[in-house]
């Protein structure tokens, strides 16, 4: 029996489909403690997430209540399931189950793992939110700072934006119709790669921003590929938000990026093609001064009917999200785990 691991991701269902996905990897680094470490052994524990291997074309099977499905897995190791999905659940997150039992080449493959999806509750927003300078600092228009922040700062010296976790907290609770506790969905859609998914997480959970669903870039398994990381075409952004409206006819979404990179030209396409789905845009503004383009491109966005905030400070962007009557209150200080936790 050869070694194997299933690396699950958080997935999402509609009334009628579920979508869960993962990777089928030789080894997959594991442990909270490793995103802690400092110095060279954090360095060395994001190396090795950029060099896990692989396992292509395995079959791999679902288990959710009375569902099963099966798939194979592509060449990177990467599968996806989209599969017809009845059965009565409750709105909120409910747990799958994936197994690999597959042999290739005379070698038995077996493993066996589970994650969780979300159903959500009605009269909801969607919240769609991009990661590097939105909502984590990340220096992304300077790749070689980037890379050095990524290799030398843990999850713990990682900072989110100032007042960044207070609006994402008040979205996570806004409602169409009225002040409700039920959450939102949130996806977090980013050019990092799968390689970044558990320091997400984990950065994620230690400062109280929102549960969500992650839509990463295409997994990496070399050191050549680690230099360039966040880098190259982001039109896979742009492909996956697009994908999640249009499995989503119902909601309506809040999308949320910044000015380093692409967000506002993506989102100006979103809300052209989107018009009636999109509720409001916020961009956060990463230099000392706003970008002419954003500016025009946001107006370009205003004139289809969505509201926007371009801002430099997330207590503007609260301010507008109070203004504009997309949430109705402010919420709790948001629960942050103790550092010594992870």
């Amino acid at each position: 029996m050869k070694r194997c691991d299933l690396k699950l991701y958080r997935g999402y269902a509609n009334k009628k489909e579920l979508v869960v996905f993962g990777h089928i990897v030789k080894k997959y680094p594991s442990g909270d403690r490793k995103y802690t470490r400092s110095g060279f052994r954090y360095a060395r524990t994001i190396i090795e997430l950029f060099s896990v291997r692989p396992i292509p074309f395995l079959k791999v099977f679902l288990k959710v209540g009375n569902l099963t499905a099966e798939t194979t897995a592509e060449a990177d190791g990467y599968f996806r399931f989209q599969v017809p999905f009845v059965e009565s659940m409750p709105s909120g997150w409910h747990t799958y189950e994936v197994t690999v039992d597959d042999e290739i080449n005379g070698k038995q493959f077996h493993a066996t793992s589970t994650e969780e999806f979300f159903v959500p509750y009605k009269s909801s927003y969607g919240l769609i939110s991009d990661i590097d300078d939105t909502f984590l600092i990340s220096h992304s228009r300077r790749s070689f700072r980037k890379l050095f922040l990524l290799l030398s700062r843990n999850v713990q010296a990682r900072k989110p934006f100032d007042d960044v976790v207070k609006h994402y907290q008040l979205l996570s609770f806004a409602s169409r119709t009225h002040p409700q506790k039920d959450s939102n969905i949130f996806f977090y859609v980013s050019s990092s790669e799968w390689n970044l998914y558990d320091m997400i997480v984990r950065f994620a959970e230690l400062n109280g921003l929102p549960k969500a669903v992650l839509k990463l870039k295409k997994i990496k398994s070399g050191l050549d590929d680690f230099v360039m990381t966040g880098g190259g075409s982001h039109l896979h952004k742009l492909r996956k938000i697009h994908n999640v409206i249009n499995f989503y006819p119902e909601l309506q979404f809040i999308l949320l990026g910044d000015d380093s990179q692409k967000d506002p030209e993506i989102y100006e396409e979103i809300c052209r093609e989107f018009p009636d789905n999109i509720r409001a845009v916020y961009i956060r503004q990463t230099r000392k001064r706003s970008k002419a383009l954003t500016t025009t491109l946001l107006k370009n966005i205003q004139d289809l009917g969505v509201d926007t905030c371009y801002f430099a400070h997330s207590n503007k962007a609260i301010i507008h999200s109070l203004d504009h009557g997309i949430v109705f209150q402010t919420p709790a200080e948001p629960e942050v785990l103790p550092k010594d936790i992870l």
